[in-house]
């Protein structure tokens, strides 16, 4: 498996027979390199959306178009996406599971916002959700943007997930102490990623904090499109 970081909350992971694109933000993401746009979305087979605000959402159609492939995420959501942009979407909700060749993904909760921009302000785009990833004998947590939740509790219980893939960068999300607290609490990961920092001043840009939090846990700082290798 390869998880690889596109900057901000975007990854590209490699898992069984998929190639998920994650909230990948690609155009304006001051973190992604434009002239490596190849070679992050070559052979993607599936574009998973947690949300709809601009930084997770906002290439996700284009991205569909271009490359002839679903958008995946809540029902609402890709009910307007497919009759608009008459682009193919699998669309589910909270609690739900979806089987994308060899990978199961489930959709959990998540305590944030979602909308979409408008000329007349924003409009709804359905609740904000996380998802498990489940694949080549591993599970991926991928909180998208929340806050720390008791539901947390429930997901350790049903899903048991080994990697975690948290929003930490604060002000808009779980800063790194919120974050190494649900972790701590909640979950019993083996390896820990943090994102959702890094990308404007007024997030944390470092995860010294949550390394040292958690020193039994693999706390890995990603760096944009290296892979990170998971056995």
């Amino acid at each position: 498996m390869k998880i690889i970081w596109l900057g901000h909350a975007s990854f590209r992971i490699e898992i069984e027979d998929q190639v998920l694109l994650v909230d990948p933000w690609l155009e304006g993401n001051p973190m992604f390199p434009d002239d490596r746009r190849d070679e992050a979305i070559t052979g993607a087979t599936h574009i998973l959306v947690s949300h709809g605000h601009q930084d997770h959402a906002v290439d996700a159609v284009a991205l569909a178009q271009d490359l002839n492939i679903p958008c995946v995420g809540i029902y609402d959501l890709m009910s307007w996406w497919e009759s608009k942009h008459e682009i193919a979407t699998v669309g589910f909700n909270r609690g739900g599971t979806v089987k994308l060749g060899n990978v199961a993904v489930t959709m959990v909760a998540a305590s944030h916002s979602s909308s979409m921009a408008s000329a007349n302000g924003p409009v709804y785009a359905g609740n904000e959700a996380g998802f498990m990833i489940s694949g080549e004998g591993h599970t991926i947590y991928f909180s998208g943007d929340t806050d720390v939740m008791a539901d947390m509790e429930i997901m350790q219980d049903l899903h048991a997930p080994d990697i975690g893939i948290l929003s930490a960068g604060g002000h808009f999300t779980m800063d790194m102490k919120r974050t190494a607290y649900a972790a701590d609490k909640f979950f019993n990961f083996k390896t820990l990623i943090p994102c959702h920092y890094r990308t404007f001043p007024l997030l944390e840009q470092s995860a010294e904090v949550l390394v040292k939090a958690l020193p039994d846990v693999q706390v890995i700082e990603p760096q944009v499109l290296a892979p990170i290798l998971i056995d």
